[in-house]
Protein backbone atom coordinates (compact mmCIF):
# COMPACT_ATOMS: atom_id res chain seq x y z
CA UNK A 1 0.00 0.00 0.00
CA UNK A 2 1.22 3.26 -0.67
CA UNK A 3 0.32 6.19 1.39
CA UNK A 4 0.60 10.39 1.34
CA UNK A 5 1.60 12.01 4.01
CA UNK A 6 0.45 15.30 4.34
CA UNK A 7 2.06 17.95 7.22
CA UNK A 8 -1.14 20.59 6.78
CA UNK A 9 -0.56 24.72 7.35
CA UNK A 10 -2.26 27.18 6.47
CA UNK A 11 0.43 28.75 4.34
CA UNK A 12 2.19 25.90 2.79
CA UNK A 13 1.33 22.57 2.82
CA UNK A 14 4.10 19.56 3.04
CA UNK A 15 3.89 16.55 1.20
CA UNK A 16 5.51 12.67 1.73
CA UNK A 17 5.40 9.34 -0.33
CA UNK A 18 5.77 6.03 1.22
CA UNK A 19 7.54 3.68 -0.24
CA UNK A 20 5.41 1.04 -2.26
CA UNK A 21 5.17 -1.73 0.76
CA UNK A 22 3.95 0.85 3.29
CA UNK A 23 7.04 1.25 5.38
CA UNK A 24 8.90 4.52 5.09
CA UNK A 25 7.77 8.38 4.11
CA UNK A 26 10.00 9.98 1.80
CA UNK A 27 9.67 14.06 1.19
CA UNK A 28 7.96 14.86 -2.13
CA UNK A 29 6.90 18.29 -2.21
CA UNK A 30 5.94 21.48 -0.45
CA UNK A 31 2.86 22.97 -2.33
CA UNK A 32 0.86 26.24 -1.54
CA UNK A 33 -2.47 25.79 1.07
CA UNK A 34 -4.77 27.64 -1.66
CA UNK A 35 -8.30 26.62 -2.35
CA UNK A 36 -7.64 24.29 -5.04
CA UNK A 37 -5.45 21.99 -2.59
CA UNK A 38 -8.09 19.20 -2.40
CA UNK A 39 -8.07 19.62 -5.91
CA UNK A 40 -4.23 19.24 -6.33
CA UNK A 41 -3.98 16.28 -3.59
CA UNK A 42 -6.40 14.55 -5.48
CA UNK A 43 -4.34 14.64 -8.71
CA UNK A 44 -1.28 13.83 -6.55
CA UNK A 45 -2.89 10.75 -4.84
CA UNK A 46 -3.97 9.43 -8.77
CA UNK A 47 -0.89 9.80 -10.36
CA UNK A 48 0.75 8.11 -7.40
CA UNK A 49 -1.56 5.59 -6.60
CA UNK A 50 -2.15 6.19 -3.10
CA UNK A 51 -4.32 3.71 -1.11
CA UNK A 52 -4.44 5.91 2.21
CA UNK A 53 -3.58 9.45 3.52
CA UNK A 54 -1.76 10.21 6.63
CA UNK A 55 -2.29 13.53 7.82
CA UNK A 56 -0.23 15.81 10.89
CA UNK A 57 -2.89 16.24 13.44
CA UNK A 58 -1.07 19.85 15.17
CA UNK A 59 -2.23 19.46 18.86
CA UNK A 60 -0.72 21.84 21.45
CA UNK A 61 1.62 20.40 24.53
CA UNK A 62 -0.99 19.88 26.68
CA UNK A 63 -3.30 17.44 23.43
CA UNK A 64 -5.73 20.26 22.76
CA UNK A 65 -6.50 20.63 19.13
CA UNK A 66 -5.89 24.58 17.68
CA UNK A 67 -7.22 26.08 14.87
CA UNK A 68 -5.01 24.06 12.11
CA UNK A 69 -5.89 20.69 13.45
CA UNK A 70 -10.05 22.05 12.62
CA UNK A 71 -8.76 22.75 9.39
CA UNK A 72 -6.42 20.06 8.83
CA UNK A 73 -9.45 17.74 9.66
CA UNK A 74 -11.63 19.48 7.09
CA UNK A 75 -9.27 18.94 4.66
CA UNK A 76 -9.40 15.21 5.52
CA UNK A 77 -12.92 14.98 5.22
CA UNK A 78 -12.61 16.78 1.82
CA UNK A 79 -10.49 14.31 0.68
CA UNK A 80 -12.24 11.14 1.76
CA UNK A 81 -15.43 12.44 -0.22
CA UNK A 82 -13.55 13.35 -3.18
CA UNK A 83 -11.29 9.98 -3.05
CA UNK A 84 -13.28 7.43 -0.70
CA UNK A 85 -9.83 6.74 0.58
CA UNK A 86 -9.14 5.73 4.53
CA UNK A 87 -7.73 8.73 6.36
CA UNK A 88 -5.78 8.77 8.96
CA UNK A 89 -4.35 11.51 11.44
CA UNK A 90 -0.85 11.32 13.68
CA UNK A 91 0.56 13.80 16.32
CA UNK A 92 2.77 16.22 14.89
CA UNK A 93 4.46 17.78 17.68
CA UNK A 94 7.66 19.08 17.41
CA UNK A 95 7.97 17.15 13.38
CA UNK A 96 8.92 20.39 12.13
CA UNK A 97 11.64 21.88 14.87
CA UNK A 98 13.07 17.87 14.00
CA UNK A 99 12.50 18.36 10.35
CA UNK A 100 14.56 21.25 10.52
CA UNK A 101 17.73 19.38 12.08
CA UNK A 102 20.60 17.47 9.95
CA UNK A 103 22.43 14.81 10.70
CA UNK A 104 24.39 16.56 13.20
CA UNK A 105 21.49 18.04 14.74
CA UNK A 106 22.40 21.48 13.48
CA UNK A 107 19.43 23.90 12.45
CA UNK A 108 18.75 24.11 8.92
CA UNK A 109 16.55 25.70 6.74
CA UNK A 110 16.51 23.88 3.34
CA UNK A 111 13.43 24.85 1.73
CA UNK A 112 11.77 21.61 1.83
CA UNK A 113 11.73 21.48 5.65
CA UNK A 114 7.47 21.11 5.39
CA UNK A 115 8.17 17.86 3.28
CA UNK A 116 10.41 16.29 5.71
CA UNK A 117 8.01 16.93 8.14
CA UNK A 118 5.60 15.41 6.37
CA UNK A 119 7.83 12.12 6.10
CA UNK A 120 8.64 12.25 9.68
CA UNK A 121 4.96 11.94 10.22
CA UNK A 122 4.05 9.43 7.82
CA UNK A 123 6.96 7.05 9.01
CA UNK A 124 5.90 7.88 12.66
CA UNK A 125 2.39 6.14 11.23
CA UNK A 126 3.61 3.46 9.70
CA UNK A 127 5.96 2.18 12.34
CA UNK A 128 2.99 1.78 14.60
CA UNK A 129 0.15 0.50 12.22
CA UNK A 130 2.75 -1.55 9.79
CA UNK A 131 5.38 -2.67 12.04
CA UNK A 132 8.10 -3.02 9.66
CA UNK A 133 10.35 0.25 10.09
Amino acid sequence: MRYLGIDFGTKKVGLALSDEAGTMGFPHSVIVNTKELPAVLEEIIVKEKVDGVVIGESVDFSGQENLVAREARALGECLHSLTELPIFYETELLTTQEARRDLEGNRTDTGVVDAKAAALILTSYLSKHHGNT
